[in-house]
């Protein structure tokens, strides 16, 4: 028995590879890097969908018709009360998800992608006592989403940035919330229960809730000169550096170099807080350092939350939405497993082994 199911194989994939210790991720048979340069939203989307489905996946139809289902669940957001719109981003999102139906068929794939993209921003803009923007179908799935948050159409870069974000987090392994999709489509229960299962395993800390707080940690190191003497104490307190270290990865986060390198377009044309790019160009190299020196045997580098954090507060997202942003991207890799388990596994039943008293006789 491993504790955690550490090094368990579960399954069988032809979805994603993540080697961590040559820092590799490949998906379908495309490597991240080429993939992140060549592929839209809709070209990820269609490459993971290949094949599981009811019907062809084409990307070019994939987007329009994705474009008319953001309008069809736009009418969700009308639920979307006082009492929901207290919820953190992510429960609001989850609890709008959970009035679609559920089922199997290409409706429902293209349902289940459309609304975690609609119902993020328009909970947004209603926490802040805004109107929510209605989807623009002609729209791209990422340009539309950068719309309906800041009522206002995005500049090509934002879209890139946005695009090559949905694109890096798509898929990744049999992750926590990847696993619990898989568990609830071996019971036939539905893909809107299988993503609801996944968003509930996403928004625990210990698996998608650590880009936000990356942010407050630069905000805590406040300056340059001050990076190296502000990681130090954090690690003689006991602390973890956020955005560092990764149970798979074993050398730097692929991802991590895929989302520095979204940014770029950002940076050279001023859509982004230079000052804050340049805290945390110092504040990587410091802490990278520090554990180095503090931390010898044990391989800590980027992962994805560091520049994730930096990409998605250059878009504007608040830091509080991050997780629900990642669900909008991983949702399509959360269906791509359900299929696959569906049609080619079995009911997942593992078995536990009993620790706790015997009865005693009479």
């Amino acid at each position: 028995m491993k504790n955690g199911l550490e090094d368990v194989v579960a399954a069988e994939t032809r979805l994603s590879d993540v080697d961590g210790e040559a820092g590799r991720l490949v998906i379908r048979g495309v490597s991240l890097d080429r993939l992140v340069e060549r592929a839209t939203y809709e070209d990820t989307a269609a490459l993971l969908l290949e094949g599981l489905l009811d019907r062809p996946v084409i990307a070019d139809d994939l987007k329009t018709r994705l474009g008319r289902m953001r309008a069809e669940v736009f009418a969700h957001v009308q639920a979307a009360d006082e009492a929901l719109q207290e919820l953190p981003p992510v429960d609001g999102m989850r609890a709008l998800i959970a009035r679609l139906p559920d089922g199997e068929d290409f409706e429902t794939v293209l349902r289940l992608l459309a609304a975690p993209a609609v119902f993020l921003p328009a909970l947004l803009r209603l926490q802040k006592g805004e109107t929510p923007v209605a989807p623009s179908p002609s729209l791209s799935q990422s340009a539309d989403i950068l719309a309906m948050l800041n009522a206002n159409l995005p500049s090509r870069e934002q879209v890139s940035a946005l695009d090559a974000y949905l694109v890096t987090i798509s898929d990744h392994g049999l992750n926590a919330s990847t696993f619990a999709s898989r568990v609830i489509a071996s019971t036939r229960a539905g893909l809107t229960s299988s993503v609801l299962a996944a968003i509930s395993a996403l928004k625990g800390p210990l698996h998608g809730g650590a880009p936000g707080p990356v942010l407050d940690m630069l905000d805590a190191v406040g300056t340059e000169a001050d990076a190296k003497t502000w990681l130090g104490h954090a690690l003689d307190r006991g602390e973890r550096l956020m955005g560092f270290g990764h149970r798979i990865y074993r050398v730097r986060d692929p991802r991590a170099d895929a989302l520095k390198g979204a940014l770029k377009p950002l940076i050279a044309t001023g859509q982004v807080d230079h000052d804050r790019i340049r805290l945390a160009e110092a504040v990587e190299q410091a802490a990278l350092a520090i554990l180095r020196e503090r931390k010898p045997d044990r391989p800590l580098d980027v992962n994805v939350e560091f520049y994730t954090a930096l990409l998605l507060d250059a878009l504007k997202f608040p830091r509080e939405a991050f997780t629900g942003v990642f669900a909008i991207g991983r949702t399509v890799g959360w269906i791509a497993h359900a299929r696959e388990q569906a049609l080619e596994g079995r009911l997942i039943r593992p078995r536990s082994v009993y620790v706790g008293p015997l009865p005693q006789a009479a």
